[in-house]
């Protein structure tokens, strides 16, 4: 195996395990949705808050690495932010 191959593999593997981060955010998302319409959790806010934050952190760290492209990192963020940001307008509007 070359340096380029295990490269490629550790990027492949940084990636990955960004991508299912990110998806159990979206899913603590998709659980504030839908349960929207039953109850208001301040606590629920702060947890997903959090957990943005340190993903946004494990982003940057393997932008900063080389592990991901920084463009692919801002993607993911975004697409998150995206969705945490229908969430609180929903919740704003249910207010």
């Amino acid at each position: 195996m070359t340096s380029s191959d295990l490269q490629e593999q550790l990027n492949l593997k940084a990636l990955n395990l960004l991508k299912e981060d990110a998806d159990k955010i979206e899913k603590l998302i998709e659980v504030q949705m839908e349960n929207l319409a039953t109850r208001y959790c301040p606590l629920y806010e702060e947890v997903l808050d959090t957990q943005m934050y340190g993903f946004s952190r494990q982003v940057d760290y393997a932008v900063r690495i080389g592990l991901v492209q920084e463009l692919v990192g801002k993607q993911i963020l975004s697409r998150l932010e995206r969705n945490l940001a229908t969430l609180y307008e929903a919740m704003n509007n249910k207010n």
